[in-house]
């Protein structure tokens, strides 16, 4: 999630990448270091800084490194847990867009983490909502975004400033539960200002409203 603190300070930044590449591809030193430079260019770093320490990156460098060790052993799937933490909007943008056209390139699933929604609109198809470590809404982008089933969905876009609205902000009421000690029925039941006896009492099954969405919800399940 950090790439200030993901990378080993006392190796350089090419030795960490071949080294995933000699652990799991069996390469020699010599093949590891080439493979190494050419995945380094590929995430935009110039192959001679091979040898550099990752004292002397930026944060979105560092990112950009910590990219080409994921993908360097080719994967079918990456998983980004929070890419952009801690860099500015600048660089989220250019490792944002570089992961995506990696993406393309190397014919790599993605499954990306994160609490932006920014982010979920530029960067990916499909979308799961996860409450309390439940997916309570699951769907194609454009469903999720222009007809959002569940409460805790519409209560996230709700609370999201925006410059042409005036009036205070809209956060979600309440704390999110104990994951050790979670509420009977839906665990979004405390927070949700359609909650009812049944969901307090009954989890909610998931319901299909489209070919591609689902939603977890007795409100919506009522309401639809």
């Amino acid at each position: 999630q950090d790439p200030m603190t993901a990378l080993n300070p006392v190796n350089t930044v090419g030795y960490q990448i071949a080294e995933a590449l000699r652990l799991h591809n069996n390469y020699s030193r010599k093949e590891a270091r080439k493979a190494a430079e050419e995945m380094l260019e590929t995430v935009g770093i110039l192959k001679e800084r091979y040898d550099d320490y990752p004292f002397q990156f930026s944060g979105g460098m560092r990112q950009r490194v910590v990219i080409a060790m994921a993908l360097a052993c080719k994967p079918e799937l990456l998983i980004c847990d929070e890419p952009t933490t801690a860099l500015d909007v600048t660089i989220q943008a250019q490792v944002l867009d570089m992961i995506t056209n990696l993406k393309k390139e190397l014919d790599t699933a993605v499954i990306m983490i994160t609490h932006d929604l920014g982010i979920v609109a530029e960067t990916c198809d499909t979308v799961a909502v996860i409450y309390a470590g439940k997916v309570v809404e699951y769907g194609k982008v454009e469903e999720i975004f222009d007809d959002p089933k569940h409460p805790y969905t519409i209560g996230l876009f709700n609370s999201l400033p925006q410059a042409n609205r005036g009036g205070r902000l809209r956060p979600i009421e309440g704390l999110m539960p104990d994951p050790s000690d979670l509420p009977a029925g839906c665990p979004f039941g405390p927070r949700c200002e359609h909650a009812t006896d049944k969901c307090r009492s009954i989890e909610p099954g998931i319901r299909q409203y489209s070919e591609t969405h689902y939603c977890r919800c007795h409100w919506r399940e009522e309401n639809s």
